[in-house]
């Protein structure tokens, strides 16, 4: 049921995906969705939960900040194949497990890298935030290569006085309409960004040992 739930609604947004929508996709009756969820929110549950199964766990292998390089990535590619799930992610009261998994995981890692328990918190708020809002502005963006920003940039600067913008024509000319642009690669520099402000941040302590889980 969950499968079906995100398959629709990848392809017609979360607005449009309705209890009968879903049990017409399955075949059933929508009274039938009731004996799996009590409701819509329930099934939100779920799918969100689904979203974060998708989502690397960090590994700590190559050391805390790599992992959550590692895990960051792999966050943007989710909400990519999900974007209708953006503004859903933090916003669930009862989460699943792969969620608590998840944001367990990533509070360890922060631990474990020799943060203290406040500044976990500030580099964890910080992170997703970044993470969250990126992924929003990249979906909602009227363009992502040069070639699909060139009619973008053709429309603005036909408005603009000459010279009355100068730095808003050198981003678009000497940057933005340069061959190979794409906006997505800029999530990769302002993430590198954001790690590097968190090992400045650390407290100075040596890494947390921390128990092996079973």
């Amino acid at each position: 049921m969950l499968q079906a739930a995100i398959v629709l609604a990848d392809q017609e947004g979360i607005q449009a995906l309705t209890m009968r929508k879903l049990a017409d996709a399955l075949g059933i009756k929508a009274m039938s969705l009731y004996h799996y969820v009590a409701n819509k929110v329930e099934l939100l549950d779920g799918l969100i939960d689904l979203v974060f199964a998708e989502i690397d766990l960090p590994s700590f292998e190559d050391g805390w900040k790599t992992a959550l390089r590692a895990r960051s990535v792999s966050v943007h590619r989710a909400l990519m194949r999900h974007p209708w799930a953006i503004g859903l992610m933090e916003s669930r009261t009862v989460p699943g497990p792969s969620t608590l998994r998840h944001h367990d995981a990533v509070l360890r890692c922060l631990r474990a890298g020799g943060l203290s328990l406040p500044a976990t918190a500030h580099a964890y708020s910080v992170l997703d935030s970044y993470i969250y809002g990126f992924a929003l502005q990249q979906i909602n963006l009227p363009f992502n290569t040069s070639g699909q920003a060139a009619p973008v940039a053709d429309a603005m600067l036909a408005q603009m006085p000459a010279g009355e913008y100068p730095f808003l024509v050198e981003m678009a000319v000497n940057h933005v309409l340069q061959p190979g642009y794409a906006y997505a690669n800029e999530y990769e520099i302002g993430l590198d960004l954001i790690l590097d402000g968190i090992e400045r941040f650390r407290d100075g302590g040596r890494p947390l040992v921390l128990p092996e889980r079973r």
